[in-house]
């Protein structure tokens, strides 16, 4: 079949954008730019004015769109993204006679839905469904599988030493492999004309279970021992998400306390059998692999934090809490010269909470390790020089250095 597919750099797109070559079907890609995957390409931004899908929807025997955002940002609203853009192009399918149209949902998007990301889903569901359409609405749980951003955070929880749940962790939920769920798209686009049209279809795991149940099952797939739990009452963790950082704002907390869960019995129909338990999520070979990364995954923040406090304290301490006429003498036995002094030591306390404050700000800093190293080493040398003795200090002002170096060769190795 020739197929149209938008979202395909997405998690669950770029999944089922390989599933469908390696089944033969040619796939149109649909996005903001080309996925490199060497498909043809259609330039297409629900943020943005929709394309004329009229001049792309000729010969097309299927669509099926899996655009989806969990949060929105300043350039992506729900709006856009979920109701605006994919109704324009079902809409459009309508218009053009294109056979099949599949629309990538999610469990929860109901009459009974609270959060905007649920809402803005069963819109454009249910405009899909009006339609003179062979079409269809699949509505995925919690979704693992390599490349999953949300997975990758679900295992990064589940290594924890302790486990933190919210409100004890009993809340219901039925996670689903991205395998499964690609499996299941295959044989809705495969099947006969009208088989399962104006369907939702939930795609979930075999039984409901709990996300303590959940977390605990995704330590014993990466080679971990049962960890201790540590409750996090409702209301604590009500405030946390409503502060809207981590894993759970209030959306999410909303979503998670309501459950999610559904008869597994058409996904079953669909893929020819029971869907795989969270106990088979993870293959035996790869655990190691992914245990290192999940462990990665809270292990480097954890040392961001560390060395941005380094800095931040180390600022704190020149400023207010070190005699400033020491300071100064050290630095007049460094060699600076008197009208320089104090200047320097402000530029020095300065640089050391700019650093602290960089270190904390999200995103890759391969420069900014390799300055910190450069003002470490730089630190280092004019020491050594001009005050050897402090390698002989008992509380190792400068030995410390060594292990932050090795931290920062650390850091900027893994932001390559």
């Amino acid at each position: 079949m020739r197929i149209l597919l938008t979202g395909s750099s997405g998690f669950i797109g770029s999944h089922l954008r390989d599933a469908l070559r390696a089944h033969g079907h040619e796939v149109v890609c649909a996005g903001r730019r080309p996925d490199g995957s060497g498909c043809a390409f259609v330039a297409a931004d629900f943020a943005a004015a929709p394309p004329r899908w009229s001049e792309h929807l000729a010969g097309l025997d299927a669509v099926v769109n899996t655009v989806g955002i969990f949060r929105e940002t300043p350039g992506a609203r729900f709006a856009d993204l979920h109701v605006t853009g994919p109704v324009a192009l079902f809409e459009a399918c309508a218009a053009a006679g294109v056979r099949r149209v599949v629309q990538v949902s999610a469990l929860g998007a109901d009459d009974e839905a609270e959060s905007g990301f649920h809402r803005s889903k069963h819109a454009a569901d249910q405009r899909l469904l009006a339609l003179p359409l062979d079409a269809c609405v699949v509505m995925p749980s919690l979704v693992f599988g390599a490349g999953g951003a949300s997975s990758a955070a679900f295992l990064a929880w589940a290594s924890l030493p302790v486990l933190a749940l919210p409100a004890g962790g009993r809340q219901a939920i039925q996670p689903v492999h991205v395998d499964d769920v690609v499996a299941a798209l295959l044989a809705l686009l495969q099947a006969p004309a009208g088989r399962w049209r104006g369907r939702r279809i939930a795609l979930v795991g075999p039984e409901p279970t709990t996300l303590a149940a959940y977390l605990q099952g995704l330590r014993a797939g990466l080679g971990l021992a049962p960890a201790r739990a540590l409750t996090v009452p409702a209301p604590l963790m009500a405030a946390v998400a409503a502060a809207g950082t981590g894993l759970l704002d209030r959306d999410a907390w909303r979503m998670l306390q309501r459950g999610n869960t559904a008869d597994a019995q058409d996904v079953s129909t669909l893929i020819g059998g029971p869907p795989r338990p969270v106990a088979a999520f993870i293959p035996r070979t790869l655990a190691p692999a992914l245990r290192t990364t999940a462990e990665a995954g809270w292990t480097v923040p954890l040392l961001r934090v560390a060395l941005a406090l380094l800095w931040l304290l180390t600022a704190w301490v020149s400023l207010f809490v070190f005699p400033r006429d020491e300071s100064l003498a050290l630095l007049a036995r460094s060699g600076v010269p008197e009208a320089l002094r104090l200047p320097a030591l402000f530029a020095a306390a300065g640089l050391d909470a700019g650093f602290g404050v960089a270190t904390l700000w999200p995103g890759r800093h391969r420069r900014l390790w390799a300055l910190q190293a450069a003002l470490v080493l730089g630190y280092t040398a004019v020491i050594s020089v001009a005050l050897p003795e402090f390698w002989a200090h008992p509380y190792g002002p400068l030995t410390k250095n060594l292990p932050i170096l090795a931290l920062l060769a650390l850091l900027w190795a893994r932001d390559r």
